[in-house]
Formats: structure tokens, sequence, C-alpha cells
């Protein structure tokens, strides 16, 4: 998607320090970090949320999850949160898959 943050930045078109990167997903930290540790978790194809995972994309999900796992242990964090807003109200601002993963603090909830 050519006006897509996320695809730009997979893209090159827009720096990012990247935590992972293969194939199917791109790990960076978040710019405007919510925790100590705050990094995202992309799938390389666009889609637009979880809201748009079905069985053909599903295996780029469990991907994404198995990355999540390897990267918090590389890391070194044992306790974690990971999130992926849907929509506008649930404050979804890229309209691209992303998992939020966030350590170092105790987490609230609701998240603040």
């Amino acid at each position: 998607m050519s006006d897509c943050l996320f695809c730009k930045i997979i893209a090159g078109e827009i720096p990012s320090s990247k935590v992972y990167e293969d194939e199917k997903c791109l790990a960076f930290y978040d710019i405007d970090p919510q925790a100590p540790t705050h990094f995202l978790v992309i799938p390389k194809t666009h889609i637009g949320s979880v809201a748009e995972v079905n069985e053909d994309n599903a295996a780029i999900v469990a991907h994404i999850f198995t990355v999540i796992a390897q990267q918090a242990k590389k890391l070194g964090l044992d306790s974690y949160r990971v999130v992926s807003n849907i929509g506008d109200q649930a404050g979804q601002t890229v309209p691209h898959l992303h998992f939020h993963v966030l350590s170092g603090r105790d987490m609230t909830w609701p998240p603040g």
C-alpha cells in the first residue's frame, strides 16, 4: 500500500531501529515508547488489522508470535505484554497489522 507508513518502513523509505527482520516480518522499536522496552512486529505483507486475518494469511500471525517469543528471550524479557489494536476507537493509528511488545514496567489495566 503506497500510503501506508509501515509499508514505507518495510520498503526502506522511512528509517527504523530494527530489532529483527526476515522474509516474512519486521520488528523495530516504537518511536513513542510506552515502556522501557517497546517494539513492534509487523508482517511484510499488508494486512489492515487482526480483523483481516483469515485462513490465507493466518500463518504469518503464527510466525510473528514465534518471532515475538524469540526476540523477547534474546532481549532477556521474562515478563511482557503483546497488544494489537483494531480500529480507531481501540487506538489503532496505523492501518497495518502490528503487535506492540512492551516490557520493563508494571502494566496497568486498562493499558496506560
